[in-house]
């Protein structure tokens, strides 16, 4: 499996094969209209097949899809979202280390503003506070966001709560599954975790040059590894049925540009307001908190105007959490 950036040949492939998907197409009329031999399509529909592209071979004839392909090359993406800014640009992999890590390696004339990194399997997916993010190939979104926002370095944690309520709106839109969003970046359905959000920026003191949010759904895992599976899910484990990738992601990108602009609009006070009204975890839930170096209990009070999550301790004193992670204590 290729770990570079996908041809954008296999895109034209696939997006042929889409667009006559109730014909066979002879793999001499594929060579010529993508412009490779014979042979590279057999190799390239062989691959595509290991995707869970279902495409069928008819002897001496060509090619046949036999539905509609669950796989995130530009071309089906931006069909989706024909007028969009975020996903205007997409850069795909079929296998890579981290799409966080690839966009944010990315210029400024190699990563406009709205820009969109996909990979259908990551091999070092990272999540928050240095731990992995469990990438199985063409079951999850893996996807990450480049933004040039005109705002200062401050603004990053708003971008993740974003990004969450984002995140909630497609899962619920695409699969009418009830989705909760535990502080900062976790989306939770039936309480394990399906979705993970890491935000990373460039910036100066007074400048953000770029912020890359980095998005991982568990989509079709049809199980989880086991020192994973009390706590993390999938959207086909509790829904009962397979999804289409597709149409999350399209819904995904279309929520994120939507309150992108709302933050542009209106301020921060509005991501706040939307992520209070989204997340069971905004006020009266009792958890755990872990620090670096401490841990204790509490009840959460709220959001303050930058998107820090308000505690009051068990023993009184109130906190104000900018980092750390918490659990609820049930």
């Amino acid at each position: 499996m290729t770990t570079g950036i996908t041809d954008h040949k296999i895109d034209r492939l696939v997006h042929l094969l889409a667009k006559n998907a109730t014909v066979v197409v002879p793999g001499p009329k594929i060579a010529s209209e993508i412009g490779v031999s014979r042979s590279t399509v057999w190799e390239w529909i062989e691959m595509l097949r290991t995707l869970g592209v279902a495409i069928k071979g008819h002897p001496r004839h060509g090619y046949q899809l036999e539905k509609l392909p669950d796989i995130l090359v530009p071309s089906l993406v931006r069909a989706e979202i024909p007028h969009a800014e975020i996903g205007h640009k997409i850069i795909h992999y079929f296998r890579t280390e981290s799409t966080n890590s690839v966009a944010l390696q990315l210029d400024a004339e190699n990563g406009p503003h709205g820009l969109v990194v996909i990979a259908e399997e990551q091999t070092a997916g990272r999540g928050r506070l240095g731990r992995n993010w469990y990438s199985e190939r063409s079951s999850g979104i893996y996807a990450s966001i480049l933004l040039r926002p005109p705002l200062s370095p401050a603004a990053a944690p708003i971008l993740t709560l974003l990004a969450g309520v984002a995140a909630q709106h497609a899962v619920r839109s695409a699969t009418s599954l009830s989705a909760d969003i535990r502080w900062p970046n976790d989306l939770l359905v039936n309480g394990k975790k399906v979705c993970g959000i890491l935000t990373e920026m460039k910036a100066e003191v007074d400048r953000l040059h770029l912020v890359v949010i980095g998005i991982g759904i568990n989509v079709n895992n049809s199980r989880m590894p086991e020192e994973l599976a009390e706590i993390a899910t999938s959207l086909a484990l509790e829904g009962g049925r397979q999804y289409s990738r597709l149409h999350i992601l399209a819904e995904l990108l279309r929520d994120v540009e939507r309150h992108y602009h709302m933050l542009l609009r209106e301020g921060h006070e509005a991501v706040v307001r939307e992520w209070a009204a989204a997340s069971s975890y905004a006020e009266g839930k009792r958890v755990r908190v872990k620090v670096p170096g401490s841990e204790f209990h509490g009840v959460t009070i709220g959001l303050d105007a930058s998107g820090a999550l308000k505690i009051r301790r068990d023993d009184g004193r109130q906190e104000l959490l900018v980092a750390g992670e918490i659990t609820e204590l049930r």
